[in-house]
């Protein structure tokens, strides 16, 4: 079902929220969104509540403070609360303080991503990305109770087919190789080139936990998911057909160094390795432009 299509018989909110959940893999297809919500519904209905907290509580923030209503209607100021929700409800137990906590979380990313997207549109600014959660999420981390559900897994031919299945729920939380069948399966439907990127990119990063001896983190998808997401915000550029590999190569290379320094890596890596792309790119274009003569009609001028 095309996305336009399914956005008729959808309320503006609810089209909002869902392309909350797929802008958290870079896309607006509500369809996709929903595909993302019942992953979490079906494998951890423990985390929904928290995921439904954040996103409500990014898109409510945004339309109380009158942000650009396309925004809002791209998901924009959901994607991030809607992670938040999910960190939260799974290092917090719940209680009567959880819910709030959430809720301001979600809130307050929605600010954050506000006062990003305005400044990425008057100048040459970094995408936000998955900033906000991060900063955020880091912040939060600091009163958790530190997981040490870490179990032993085999190495058996079922597991190797399921572990990059199971990279595409890890950028979700979610460990569960339905999971990663569900929300791969709308990745496909939102775009096609869009998904070969994404499997390649956590089948790559199966292989490097492998070539590190580390098991674990590769059967359980662990690998691969900051790789999925930098392959996933290179996937459009038909121009520069390297630029994903090298973005899958750049998540592969910084995910150690957050364990190194001691910080959660959540989707650090991603971030980090599209940011040093951009700003390569960038000075790169710069230094072609000066040695480029060039005139007004080779480079018109473009309406934003």
């Amino acid at each position: 079902m095309p996305a336009n299509h399914f956005n008729t018989h959808c309320p503006d909110w609810a089209t909002a929220l869902l392309n909350g959940f797929s802008q958290i893999f870079l896309q607006r297809h509500p369809l996709f969104g929903l595909l993302c919500l019942l992953a979490i519904l079906f494998t951890a209905p423990a985390l929904l509540g928290g995921a439904l907290l954040g996103g409500v509580a990014g898109l409510l923030t945004a339309q109380r403070r009158n942000y650009a209503k396309a925004d809002r209607q791209a998901g924009l100021f959901s994607y991030n609360g809607v992670l938040l929700g999910l960190l939260l409800s799974l290092y917090f137990p719940w209680s009567a303080m959880l819910p709030p906590l959430i809720l301001a979380a979600g809130g307050l990313s929605a600010m954050i991503t506000q006062q990003w997207l305005k400044r990425v549109r008057v100048s040459q600014y970094l995408p936000a990305y998955t900033a906000p959660f991060v900063g955020l999420g880091w912040l939060l981390l600091c009163f958790a109770t530190p997981s040490t559900d870490a179990h032993l897994i085999e190495i058996t031919a079922l597991n190797m087919l399921a572990a990059p299945l199971k990279g595409f729920g890890q950028v979700m939380f979610l460990g569960h190789p339905l999971a990663g069948a569900m929300i791969a399966a709308g990745l496909l439907i939102a775009d096609r080139r869009a998904f070969c990127w994404a499997l390649l990119a956590s089948v790559a990063g199966m292989g490097w936990s492998m070539w590190h001896h580390d098991v674990y983190s590769a059967l359980i998808g662990l690998g691969g998911y900051n790789a999925i997401l930098a392959a996933l915000a290179f996937s459009s550029q038909r121009q520069q057909p390297w630029l994903p590999l090298v973005g899958i190569a750049s998540a592969l290379l910084l995910t150690p160094v957050f364990a190194v320094i001691g910080l959660p890596t959540l989707t650090a890596p991603f971030i980090l390795a599209c940011w040093l792309i951009r700003t390569l790119v960038q000075i790169l274009g710069k230094a072609t432009a000066t040695h480029t003569p060039c005139t007004l009609e080779d480079n018109p001028p473009r309406l934003r």
